[in-house]
């Protein structure tokens, strides 16, 4: 059983944390679209980003900015534009950002991290982003978390946060989270931003190590559609405002604090596929028996990234040849004959052989995950057994539905 329990606050429930998010006119419809996370003091930062060689201007900034300080106080993330392919004028533009920021909140430009969602090769409407510097930083409360989640969407449809909170060293310690993403996701990142807050004392690299390790397990676990982004982001700070003494690597208190960061990634990692374009249900697929836990998340990514697995979810066709088809492309070495399925409550395969099974029922059990009311029964489990090894994973994904070529097709016009 988990030793953590949920708490209402998302992004701001550790202490020391603050945060706004305002209608600054970057986005058409007048709509939120600029978020500001701030730490009252410096805070331990750690950050993965996107594997692209097309990288948003924000991404090299931020990557830049922690080879060289592994702190900062702020997060600033514009929603409109993603600031990517953007060239030199697009660097420039990321570089006045954080220093309007830090004017504007009386702190160095060094301590300012970036984030930027939206069209690709657009930049940020720099005129409407000067006049909106002064009420952004004027906004700053812990009750603001809130209105950050919801300034951070583009195609989402629903906020995604959380917020854990647990006991080391007898003193309560708190990690909050949010994020958006809803297309072009896939692992290594996705397009998806995601930011963390944490208000435990731990070292620069033991946090990265943590916040890495999570990742791996959470939003590199997850896909939408095969594709990932210029401006994939996660960063995450750890401000030591819990007063705990501090947590050292390999010691039972770093192991709670890595599990409890994993969970809150994994939540907001769930919630992205849940709210993926044009979805109508989760797809969760639970991978045993591999040789070690990195060949089983391997397949597992493979199973739930297969538009064929995809398309039959939505067609609620249990349709089992399909997931075989996909782990045995996942490039991991596996003896078939041992390979067993299940859909839910319902054995497809057992020992490399097929079973008899009630199609109706197990059609229906992929309906009734249809969605309904967000985060209530929709999520479709596949289990699948590879062999007798130790290796276990997990990923999630969503069903491919006809909306979703919609939705892309007019995406920019």
């Amino acid at each position: 059983m988990a030793d953590w329990h949920p708490i209402s606050g998302g992004i701001t429930a550790p202490k020391g944390y603050k945060a706004a998010g305002i209608a600054a006119g970057l986005k058409p419809s007048g709509a939120l679209d600029l978020a500001l996370i701030y730490s009252e003091m410096e805070a331990i930062a750690a950050g993965v980003f996107t594997t692209s060689q097309v990288r948003a201007a924000c991404v090299d900034y931020c990557r830049q900015r922690l080879e060289s300080k592994l702190s900062a106080r702020a997060i600033l993330c514009n929603s409109g534009q993603a600031n990517a392919a953007t060239g030199r004028q697009g660097t420039e533009d990321a570089l006045e950002s954080a220093q309007l920021l830090a004017q504007n909140l009386g702190i160095a430009p060094e301590s300012v991290l970036l984030a930027s969602t939206g069209v690709i090769g657009q930049r940020i409407p720099m005129d409407a982003l000067r006049n909106a510097m002064p009420t952004l930083a004027g906004s700053i409360s812990e009750a603001g978390g809130e209105e950050a989640a919801h300034a951070i969407l583009t195609t989402d449809l629903v906020p995604k946060t959380i917020a854990l909170e647990t006991t080391i060293g007898g003193r309560s310690v708190r990690i909050g989270g949010m994020a958006k993403g809803s297309g072009m996701i896939h692992p290594n990142m996705a397009t998806m931003l995601a930011f963390v807050t944490c208000d435990a004392a731990v070292s620069p690299h033991l946090w990265q190590d943590m916040v890495a390790r999570s990742a791996d397990k959470s939003f590199n676990q997850v896909t939408v559609d095969g594709d990932t982004s210029t401006n994939d982001t996660l960063l995450a700070f750890a401000n030591g405002q819990s007063r705990t003494p501090a947590i050292k690597e390999n010691s039972p208190e770093a192991s709670k604090l890595e599990e409890m960061l994993t969970a809150t990634c994994q939540h907001l990692a769930k919630a992205i596929a849940r709210d993926g374009e044009g979805a109508t249900c989760l797809l969760e697929i639970q991978v045993q028996g591999a040789a070690d836990d990195a060949a089983a998340r391997q397949i597992a990514r493979t199973i739930a990234g297969s538009s064929l697995v995809k398309s039959a979810v939505f067609g609620r066709d249990p349709n089992w040849g399909r997931i075989a088809a996909a782990a045995g492309r996942a490039g991991i070495a596996f003896d078939a004959n041992y390979l067993q399925i299940q859909l839910g409550e319902f054995l497809l395969m057992d020992n490399g052989q097929p079973l008899e099974f009630d199609r109706e029922a197990a059609s229906e059990y992929m309906q009734q995950a249809a969605r309904g009311e967000y985060l209530q029964n929709d999520t479709v489990c596949i289990q699948v057994r590879v062999g007798n090894g130790p290796g276990e994973g997990m990923a999630w994904g969503c069903d491919l539905s006809y909306d979703y070529v919609k939705i892309n097709a007019e995406y920019t016009t």
